[in-house]
């Protein structure tokens, strides 16, 4: 299933759709496609949807893009996860 971003905000903030059903329905597509050398490293599944659900309660134009799936190279700090450059190492 092929979303756009657009349509994905348009769904959080209709309420067809919450950040955090985003979230979990991500995770489970990650599962599903079950290929380790796509994703080194992930939040932790629980973590990640909880936040979703504190942030939803604020402002959705402060924080327009709040559930919007995205995924960042593993050779760029992120704060809470290893940046490894696909190294073990």
């Amino acid at each position: 299933m092929t979303e756009t971003v657009a349509a994905i905000v348009a769904a959080h903030r209709a309420g067809s759709q919450s950040p955090a059903q985003t979230v979990a329905r991500s995770f489970k597509r990650i599962r599903e496609h079950n290929d380790p050398a796509i994703f080194i490293s992930l939040r932790e599944e629980n973590d990640a949807i909880a936040e979703a659900e504190r942030l939803a309660a604020r402002d959705a134009g402060v924080l327009p893009l709040l559930g919007v799936p995205v995924a960042v190279k593993d050779n760029i700090d992120v704060a809470g996860l290893p940046t490894t450059a696909a190294c073990p190492a």
